[in-house]
């Protein structure tokens, strides 16, 4: 017996024609979205079907309305699917490379983005000792993270100073430093490849971060590695180079074919 091919179902084609159609049309004119009539024309099919398409979409989440213009655009439930495959991408692909730092330098690794003023652990690879915390799913402020100095390399200074100063505490020490000593750091970061930093929540002597990009060149992660063992600035700077590197060779698998950030002479 000959298995049959499995049906496609006509409502679910016409769905997609209609989702492809929002789409595909991102240029200037088109920025506020698609009405019913001008979909319903793309397309060759009656406007009441069209209409009835796109309610059951909104309903779904799959497309959202602007009250004003009435015009359709992608909605938010697609945007959440695709943030959560890029992200369970991000973690597949970056997995080896953090347990690669991993085991050269016995110490925990991880994999961090940023979410709002906030980083979140993606991914993280322990040493080889017996007491660990689990980080992943936990998020932080990023001032108290060394993936932090990383994941900001990218912004200007007038947006870091604003960040900094709507999440800075009053009476600031020197394990969190002020805005123009992360300005600094930042520097660092975009010369040399990576931050070193004595702002470490696990109660490790220091954390070693780089940034990671994706394929349009953006920062989209870092990653870490905190330094549990007495090391001198000079290790520290020796590993900073390392783990730059396997951010850059990260970089380049998630698509970067232009990567800035390259081993220093």
């Amino acid at each position: 017996m000959t298995d049959k091919p499995p049906m496609s179902s006509a409502g679910l084609r016409r769905d997609m024609e209609i989702l492809e159609i929002l789409a595909g049309h991102g240029d200037e004119r088109d920025a506020d979205g698609f009405g019913v009539s001008w979909i319903a024309q793309r397309l060759g099919r009656e406007k009441s079907q069209v209409s009835r398409a796109l309610r059951g979409l909104e309903i779904e989440g799959m497309v959202e309305r602007d009250p004003l213009t009435r015009r359709y655009r992608l909605g938010w439930r697609l945007f959440a699917l695709a943030a959560r495959t890029e992200q369970s991408r991000l973690v597949r692909i970056s997995a080896p490379y953090v347990r690669r730092l991993a085991a050269a330098f016995d110490e925990d690794a991880y994999l961090c983005v940023l979410r709002g003023n906030m980083v979140l652990t993606l991914l993280s690879v322990p040493s080889s000792r017996a007491y660990h915390r689990v980080w992943e799913g936990v998020s932080v402020p990023v001032i108290m993270a060394a993936a932090g100095r990383s994941l900001l390399a990218e912004w200007d200074e007038e947006r870091v100073r604003e960040l900094l100063g709507t999440i800075l505490p009053a009476g600031l020490d020197g394990s969190v430093g002020g805005s123009d000593e992360w300005l600094k750091e930042l520097d660092h970061v975009r010369t040399a490849g990576y931050a070193v930093s004595d702002v470490e929540l696990d109660d490790s002597e220091a954390g070693v971060s780089a940034p990671v990009r994706d394929h349009r060149g953006v920062i989209t992660a870092a990653i870490s590695v905190s330094v549990t063992r007495a090391a001198s600035l000079g290790r520290l700077h020796e590993i900073g180079v390392s783990v730059a590197e396997t951010a850059r060779e990260l970089s380049c698998a998630l698509g970067d074919g232009k990567s800035a950030w390259r081993r220093p002479d």
